[in-house]
């Protein structure tokens, strides 16, 4: 028998594409809830420190992504860095600094959405860095994952593409949704309208940093739901775990009151019961 607890391949309707129906979608999502609770044990016992970076277009999928990764686990042991722009200070430091102090310790797993590669992207295009501070990122970042590799982190790297007519689709249900549209920034506005320029920038990063050590893999994120079901498998597949079994759980009988009588009911402050 294998050592090690693998990832069972999705069920084969015989199809390259097949419909993928929401009954369906919730049970594949189920069983790969499970195994995402399995991998939380096996990084808590084992104190792997693993480092996930989710990238891609605007409305491409990554938020909804790490919120199902998210979603069955403890979050002192799987946690989310969504860092917002530098201020002052952080401008003058060097550009890695305010990303290391979020790497995982032992026994986490640290899911940023949106990384280091802002550089490359949004502050390539947008004229927020010089051309001698991105080209130094380029030349600098390859070295500065290899040392997070050597010092034990698992690095994994995420693309998720989205074609611009499903991009379009997306920001324009936000637009339209009262509840959706925080999501909408202005610089997601003149991102969209400078399409060419940031296929351009992702294809330079791409050049540099899809590197034999650390490699970019990319996701088709045109259907949400068959992106989310395919990164999740795909990261499960990249950290092979022998299974950890819990100890055993039994409730503790409950403490008898031994006189003690609580205040009454009618002088504490409860929430009104509206539903």
């Amino acid at each position: 028998m294998d050592d090690h607890t693998t990832v069972p391949p999705p069920e084969d309707t015989g199809s390259a594409a097949p419909r993928l129906s929401k009954k369906r979608y919730r049970r594949e999502l189920s069983l790969l809830s499970l195994r995402l609770v399995m991998l939380q044990r096996y990084v808590r016992t084992e104190g792997l420190k693993v480092c996930v970076l989710f990238e891609g277009r605007d409305a491409a999928g990554k938020g909804g992504t790490i919120k199902r990764i998210t979603q069955p686990l403890n979050p002192r042991v799987c946690r989310v860095v969504a860092l917002d722009k530098p201020d002052d200070r952080q401008r003058t430091q060097w550009y890695f600094q305010r990303y290391v102090q979020h790497l995982p310790a032992a026994g986490e797993m640290v899911l940023f959405d949106r990384s280091w590669y802002n550089r490359a992207g949004v502050e390539r295009v947008m004229g927020f860095c010089t051309p001698f501070e991105y080209m130094e990122f380029l030349r600098t970042c390859p070295s500065f994952e290899r040392m997070l590799i050597g010092s034990g982190i698992k690095l994994i790297k995420y693309w998720f593409s989205v074609s611009a007519e499903e991009q379009e689709r997306r920001l324009q249900r936000r637009i339209d949704d009262p509840t959706r549209r925080w999501k909408i920034s202005p610089m997601d506005l003149h991102a969209r309208g400078r399409w060419r320029d940031y296929s351009q920038a992702k294809d330079q990063m791409m050049l540099y940093t899809d590197t034999p050590e650390s490699p970019w893999f990319i996701v088709n994120a045109d259907n949400k739901k068959r992106a989310r079901l395919n990164c999740i498998y795909h990261l499960l597949s990249q950290i092979p775990i022998e299974e950890v079994k819990p100890p055993p759980i039994s409730l503790p009988p409950l403490q008898e009151d031994a006189g003690y009588v609580r205040p009454p009911m009618d002088t504490q402050h409860f929430v009104p019961e509206y539903f």
